[in-house]
């Protein structure tokens, strides 16, 4: 559900995983001088997002094999 959301709300997918700052800085700093609806901007976005949602998710199965 995560990967979707990143793939179609980038910038919210950082809120679903714990990292606001990061989300701010993904609406912010990807795309500051073109529209949000543009390819130019959101593809980017996505990428970044979906890579930190698999990021997060290895992560937790990390913790999980370790028992913490």
């Amino acid at each position: 559900m995560r990967l979707l959301i990143a793939l179609i709300f980038p910038w919210f997918a950082f809120f679903t995983i714990g990292r606001p700052i990061t989300g701010i800085l993904n609406v912010s700093k990807v795309e500051p001088t073109v529209s949000r609806l543009s390819l130019s901007g959101w593809l980017p976005a996505a990428i970044w997002a979906a890579y930190a949602v698999s990021q997060f998710h290895t992560d937790q199965k990390i913790r999980r094999a370790f028992g913490r």
